[in-house]
């Protein structure tokens, strides 16, 4: 009798607890969506080859916030992403840059990359990468 109410408040409780961790898409943003928030600091990423095709916006109910990015890289040559070559902007209007990560592309290889953005009380609006293409 015990085993059976210790299996179903085990159960119960990591069903309730895996509810709050779980994903779930915010939006997908058409290409079209325009944001105008000042950025007086002209925080930016870092320059780079990559450019960001589209993303799809994914929170939970913990203030995590992730986007998955298909990105390309446009260079002739191996490039390396990281961190410093995307960045967000949060419906409060601040920037902000992944958690640190590392991704290799091929030469004009486009990748799909689940990337994980840190808590925010807001949500993730856009992702942009900087590029001459």
């Amino acid at each position: 009798m015990k085993k059976g109410i210790f299996g179903v408040l085990l159960v119960s409780s990591f069903g309730a607890y895996s509810g709050d961790d779980a994903l779930s898409i915010d939006r997908v943003v058409p290409n079209s969506f325009d944001l105008v928030f000042p950025n007086d600091a002209n925080v930016q990423p870092e320059q780079s080859d990559f450019v960001v095709n589209n993303f799809a916006l994914m929170s939970n109910d913990s203030g995590e916030r992730w986007a998955v990015v298909t990105l390309t890289n446009r260079a002739s040559g191996r490039r390396s992403l990281t961190q410093k070559h995307l960045m967000a902007i949060v419906a409060d209007g601040n920037r902000v840059s992944p958690i640190e990560f590392l991704r290799t592309f091929r030469a004009n290889e486009t990748l799909s990359l689940t990337i994980n953005f840190g808590e925010s009380k807001f949500p993730l609006l856009s992702v942009y990468s900087r590029s001459d293409f």
